[in-house]
């Protein structure tokens, strides 16, 4: 039964990514869509309307769940909760903080999601592209922290996120300059 809780686990992370990847995305489009013709950007909305709270409520808010009762559950049954605070286990608890601020974000895509559904634009789309990305950092600490566990040291493994940090802050900047032109 563990293996079979585990590949489910594994499939409602990746739904779930897949909604924290592309949300944001809809908000820059929703956002963008300000600089529209009034025809247009009203379409536009409409359209994003949908998307979101298809996308939101229908994919990302139950794949969250479900990755965290299943998560939750091969916790426990693989006995997991036994060494989270014993040394070998120190990967895994730097892992669930870092699925703690991914729960964050969440809420905080949440908290973007109900104010531009009533009509509320508070962040430019340069913005919320780089708020797009958090989703990135979070998912590569953690699927590192799981597949090279103890192996790796605090401070390569802190370097090599401020570094991958580093470089997506340069593509994004770099991208943003050839839109710009």
């Amino acid at each position: 039964m563990y293996p079979y809780l585990k590949a489910l686990h594994i499939i409602f992370i990746v739904t779930w990514f897949a909604g924290l990847f592309y949300m944001p995305r809809l908000f820059i489009y929703n956002v963008e869509a300000l600089e529209k013709p009034k025809e247009v950007r009203e379409a536009l909305q409409q359209q994003f309307t949908i998307m979101m709270k298809r996308l939101w409520y229908g994919i990302t808010w139950p794949s969250a769940v479900l990755t965290l009762i299943l998560g939750t559950t091969i916790l426990f049954m693989g006995g997991w909760n036994n060494i989270v605070f014993a040394e070998e286990g120190r990967w895994l608890l730097i892992k669930l903080g870092f699925v703690v601020f991914l729960y964050i974000y969440h809420l905080s895509l949440q908290a973007i999601l109900k104010q531009q559904l009533q009509g509320i634009f508070k962040y430019s789309s340069q913005q919320l592209r780089l708020w797009n990305e958090v989703a990135t950092v979070f998912l590569i600490a953690i699927v590192m922290l799981v597949v090279v566990k103890q192996s790796i040291s605090l401070v390569w493994g802190l370097t090599g996120l401020v570094l991958f940090i580093a470089l997506l802050l340069g593509a994004i900047k770099i991208y943003k300059l050839l839109r710009d032109k």
